[in-house]
């Protein structure tokens, strides 16, 4: 006779429970990234993303001299950077002009920080709505709440903003209207999540292939998959070379130039070099075996590795999965980086499914076991630092040390504050990486060490201002060779441009340097530049 109650106190507080879990992750998470912003940790690719929002505004629609910087032209063939390089032909993500009015509204670089959390928090409120349709009230806050604790979740949560933090929502609530038979919602969800980037389609391709598999829609599911393959195919094979050559000369060989020979490659050439050599295809998907196990073991531990035995689980998050297994590159097997999120959203609905047909196994030891992993999960998620949002709690490096406490940073961030404002707002600007993110608000902008570009009337152009934070590569230059070489290459430019008076040292604060072109170089900045050159020059 109690149970009924116990039942129905445990519906009616689901809800709260899990608003108050999506609370909690959504008010750490933006704490957190905000922080990470504000004290100049963000990096190059928010300022990337934050540059074509602002173009976008201004009707510059998907331009980027920041991007143009990493374009083939520029990588390869040593062109100038140009300001009115579309991005589209590097990534094709339409989607990000739904976000556009809310950019509008608040046009900052802090503004796609607090979208990106918003989207994975309300993506875990969809989460638990689509949980609730095959389980009961306990099981689904269980389910939430290992999305709100996994490390492939938190992780690029913390990061720069990315198109990905698009894809947990659309293909949830794509997933929710198949549940309801809304196809309306479904079909538009679907065109969304092909509207995220080239290779979404990958992602919905695995929903299609369990609709068929599953038996449970299959006509739907075929024209699902016909739908996103094709429109990969069509989108990287015609569409986006129109823009640029980036696709088939650097993106494809960077990822998966082991399939091609030669300088050049398109998805269909790599598609076949999959297919032509099955033994190369193999390798590839193993290995790194280590690496592989561990990536795998740690997007199921959430969940107490359920997905590893939920057929639905394989079915829709391979494909993604097969995608990263079969690329190249450290970031491909990193949990804590954007590409994690696409696997995210399989694993988690066939893990509903799962437990929808294992209910009994729900028992209070397996609960307790179930706790212990998300637990895990969480300290994973804090230990690994991710993209060093913890950076004042745990350190970089052990041996060497490496270490910013954060009275230390933040007193740095204010010693830079007055030489950021003294950079006009439509001027022309190169900054070290953490520096851009700020600064990218604007039209011509770069990454030191390049100074030129090439502007809207086609000119070959000098930036009016350079700005530098040789401080913090100082601080790490022990532990990472990166940073101990730009830290040589941007000293040795300092010194190049001052010395024949093509820019002069305008402002010099605790290892920042202000340099502005053809302007007389004030005698206490360079003084101080002196002297901390110096500094470098012994700490060799």
């Amino acid at each position: 006779m109690q149970k009924k109650p116990l039942l129905k106190i445990e519906a009616s507080s689901a809800s709260n429970l899990v608003f108050r879990l999506a609370g909690i992750f959504f008010i750490l998470c933006l704490l957190f990234t905000l922080h990470r912003y504000y004290s100049f940790y963000a990096s190059f690719d928010q300022g990337i993303f934050n540059q074509v929002f602002w173009n976008n505004l201004h009707g510059r629609f998907f331009q980027s001299s920041l991007s143009s910087s990493l374009s083939t032209n520029v990588v390869h063939a040593g062109e100038i950077p140009t300001v009115y390089y579309h991005r589209l032909g590097q990534h094709f993500t339409p989607a990000l002009l739904l976000w556009l009015p809310i950019y509008a509204l608040f046009p900052s670089p802090a503004t796609l920080t607090v979208l990106q959390v918003t989207l994975i928090t309300a993506a875990g409120l969809v989460l638990y709505i689509l949980a609730r349709q095959y389980l009961k009230p306990l099981l689904a806050i269980m389910i939430t709440a290992s999305f709100y604790a996994a490390n492939a979740v938190i992780g690029p949560t913390l990061s720069n903003f990315h198109d990905i933090s698009q894809i947990p929502l659309f293909v949830f609530t794509l997933l929710l209207a198949m549940e309801k038979r809304r196809w309306w919602l479904f079909w538009l969800m679907a065109i969304l999540i092909l509207a995220v980037r080239e290779d979404a389609g990958v992602g919905l391709f695995g929903v299609g292939f369990y609709m068929v598999l599953s038996k449970r829609f299959p006509r739907t599911g075929i024209g699902v998959c016909i739908l996103s393959f094709g429109y990969m195919l069509a989108l990287t094979n015609l569409i986006m070379p129109l823009f640029s050559k980036d696709i088939s000369q650097r993106f494809m060989l960077e990822r998966f130039g082991q399939y091609a020979e030669g300088k050049e490659a398109s998805t269909l050439e790599i598609i076949w070099g999959m297919v032509s050599n099955p033994v190369r295809l193999l390798v590839e998907l193993v290995t790194p075996i280590d690496r592989t196990i561990k990536y795998l073991l740690g997007q199921w531990l959430p969940l107490a590795f359920v997905p590893a035995v939920a057929p639905a689980s394989w079915m829709i998050a391979g494909f993604p999965l097969l995608k990263l297994f079969l690329g190249k590159g450290e970031s491909v097997l990193a949990i804590t980086i954007r590409y994690a999120l696409t696997v995210v959203p399989g694993l988690f609905y066939g893990a509903i499914l799962w437990w929808s047909q294992h209910q009994q196994k729900f028992t209070p030891s397996f609960r307790r076991f179930w706790v212990g992993c998300i637990c895990v999960s969480l300290f994973f998620s804090f230990a690994s630092n991710p993209n060093r949002t913890f950076y004042f709690l745990i350190p970089d490096s052990v041996n060497p040390w490496v270490y910013v406490s954060l009275s230390r940073q933040w007193q740095h961030v204010e010693q830079m504050r007055p030489l950021l404002a003294q950079i006009p707002q439509d001027a022309s600007v190169s900054a070290t990486t953490y520096i851009v993110p700020h600064l990218s608000s604007r039209r011509e902008i770069l990454r030191l060490p390049v100074l030129e570009l090439r502007n809207d009337v086609q000119q070959v152009i000098q930036v009016d201002y350079a700005i530098a934070d040789l401080w913090q590569l100082q601080k790490y230059q022990a532990a990472f060779k990166s940073d101990r070489r730009l830290l040589q290459d941007l000293t040795k430019l300092i010194d190049q441009v001052s010395n024949n008076r093509e820019y002069g040292i305008i402002g010099f604060q605790d290892g920042v340097i202000l340099l502005k072109k053809a302007a007389n170089s004030d005698i206490q900045a360079t003084a101080a530049w002196l002297q901390f050159r110096q500094q470098l020059q012994l700490n060799k």
